[in-house]
């Protein structure tokens, strides 16, 4: 199929599925990666870059391709929506279609009159094979997406037309030299978009590699002081950072360290994130707008910070790790809320808010962006995701590498996890529970059926050192029990943990455990079950469970890969009327026939 045969029925297609994908979301969960609305390809494609332009329309720049990711064919395109995401015009090529020249990842920057920059690796010395020990090409073919040219194009008509090609020369580092074709070569791609300093420059960070494939990842970042003003190209100046031989990286945090990505702080500062292999995002600092960093540390909660003890670090595979800022001194976080090691698991989607505090990041407990029901390898994970800032709704861009989408995103959502940094109040509910220990009859309520999109909210105060472990806290006959379990770490002082068990008519169980905690009394326990995410999480004390249990200050152990689980999605109801029975331990149990968002149930609970 020609090129443009294949554009033509590509955005036939895609008509058809915006057409039906509309009415389709209307039945889903806003958070179901199947209620977005589909970005056009042409099979493969990666990393949807949106900028918004003076005249509220969105140009997106994307890499695709008819094969799957690295292959022959690849390259960038662009696409044009005046509606924010329900229709886009006929991809343009940003960079044609080179069987032997791909050109892969691009980044994105709009300036203040509208011109679009494509920033992208460009094969363009058609490399697709290492050398070998007496120099010349092995035989095999590697993948080429990540070796060649920095390059550029851009945009004075809204993606219509895109100019010539020009090429950003990259000075040759320690890692290039020591890298497969000994500098010849030079290995990276970006993830994080252009952004604006406080002293006007433009910013944006890469991943260069010492080694084929994916090997000894570190940070540089490409700095322009009139980028954003510059007309002609033979003018615009580029500056390659850190200064000297070596870029950002932890000498102790392994070869993954990769996809970089930058925000501005206030009075110049910048902040740095990226990926590891360990089971947690990276973050560094810069005062002097790149020059030289701070030594990276992991990403972690606010929790403590009054006391000056950091808190549990943020917990993400081998996902990309995105941050935003989103204006005065906020900023949110995409990754995957769980301590994996490789490319698995990024169903679903976390997002996190946090807040500038004497120069430094601080993290709310994160609620689900995005989830979808496929948690396969191959197309149930979403990621490399774009922010799009609106005056009244902002959208976030994701891929599952075979389909690209926009989403709505809840602001009251996002608003909720600021105002557990704020500390503020508890949002009032117009909702009441359906069960009170104090007050209620003792049984067993209807609860809505957790096969369509409702939820469930167990909520109790309880005093650990008055329970047992033979008697539950609190149970409706074998419908729902919960109970304090041995299983902690009691060498650590955490021996217990709580259970809740739900059991619906057809015998369908949904459970869920909290992280091990101590035995103390005054505890404020809280599980959600939310029924279209297929998600169960406990809040216990204020604090989300995340996998990890506190040894000591600012010091913690994994107990799991993640504190959340799923639950049997053919999960009905309980049956009603079974009686209450309190046990030892237990001071008040609440029944909520919604699934509360993190944020109210940290906020209720602290």
């Amino acid at each position: 199929m020609t090129d443009p045969i294949r554009r033509v029925f590509c955005w036939f297609s895609l008509s058809l599925l915006v057409t039906a994908g509309l009415a389709f979301a209307q039945e889903l969960d806003s958070r179901d990666v199947r209620a977005g609305l589909p970005i056009p390809d042409e099979g493969y494609c990666d990393q949807p870059r949106i900028v918004t332009l003076s005249d509220g329309s969105w140009v997106a720049v994307l890499t695709t391709g008819p094969g799957h990711e690295g292959s022959k064919g690849q390259h960038v395109v662009s696409t044009r929506s005046e509606d924010r995401g329900r229709t886009w015009s006929e991809l343009v090529d940003v960079e044609p279609s080179d069987p032997e020249r791909p050109a892969s990842y691009a980044v994105s920057y709009v300036t203040p009159y509208d011109r679009v920059y494509a920033f992208y690796t460009y094969n363009g010395d058609a490399v697709w094979a290492r050398p070998g020990p007496d120099g010349k090409p092995r035989d095999e073919r590697i993948r080429a997406d990540t070796q060649g040219w920095w390059c550029y194009r851009y945009s004075d008509d809204a993606g219509a037309t895109w100019s010539e090609r020009h090429r950003i020369p990259m000075r040759v580092t320690a890692s290039d030299r020591g890298n497969d074709w000994g500098g010849e070569v030079q290995m990276f791609w970006a993830i994080g978009d252009p952004v604006t300093t406080t002293d006007g420059a433009v910013v944006f960070a890469f991943t260069k590699l010492a080694r084929y494939f994916l090997v000894d990842g570190e940070g540089w970042f490409w700095r322009s002081d009139n980028l954003a003003t510059e007309r002609d190209p033979a003018k615009l100046r580029f500056e390659l950072l850190p200064d000297g031989d070596h870029g950002l990286r932890h000498p102790d945090f392994g070869s993954v360290q990769e996809e970089f990505n930058v925000v501005p702080l206030a009075k110049g500062r910048l902040a740095c994130v990226y990926r590891t292999t360990l089971g947690f995002p990276a973050i560094a600092y810069s005062d002097d707008g790149g020059h030289s960093w701070s030594t990276p540390e992991r990403m972690r909660y606010r929790r403590f910070v009054d006391l000056g003890i950091a808190g549990p670090h943020l917990r993400n595979p081998r996902a990309c790790p995105k941050i935003w800022h989103v204006g005065g001194d906020r900023y949110l976080f995409w990754f995957h809320h769980h301590g994996g090691t490789d490319f698995k698991d990024r169903n679903p989607a976390w997002i996190t808010a946090g807040v500038e505090r004497d120069g430094e990041l601080i993290w709310s407990w994160p609620e689900i962006a995005l989830f979808g029901p496929d948690r396969s390898y191959e197309t149930g994970r979403f990621s490399y995701p774009d922010l799009i800032l609106g005056d009244d709704e902002w959208f976030v861009a994701e891929t599952q590498k075979t389909v690209a989408r926009v989403h709505r995103l809840d602001r009251a959502l996002l608003e909720g996890m600021w105002r557990q940094l704020d500390r503020g109040e508890v949002p009032a509910s117009n909702v009441p529970p359906l069960f009170d220990s104090e007050g209620d009859a003792g049984e067993l309520p209807a609860l809505p059926d957790l096969r369509g999109l409702g939820g469930y909210t167990v909520e109790l105060r309880c005093d650990l050192s008055r329970s047992s472990r033979d008697v539950p806290l609190a149970r409706f006959g074998e419908d729902l029990v919960v109970t304090a379990v041995l299983g902690g770490t009691k060498s650590l002082g955490h021996p217990w943990r709580v259970e809740c068990k739900l059991r619906d008519v057809a015998g369908h169980t949904a459970i869920w455990t909290t992280d091990p905690i101590s035995r103390l009394s005054g505890h404020r326990v809280t599980f959600l079950f939310e029924a279209a995410a297929n998600v169960c999480t406990a809040v216990v004390d204020g604090e989300l469970d995340d996998g990890l249990t506190m040894v000591g200050p600012s010091d913690y152990r994994a107990s799991r890969q993640r504190g959340f689980g799923w639950f049997d999605p053919e999960f009905g109801a309980p049956a009603p009327g079974a009686a209450f029975e309190a046990g030892p331990g237990l001071e008040r149990l609440r029944l909520h026939a919604r699934a509360m968002p993190i944020s109210e149930a940290v906020l209720r609970t602290r």
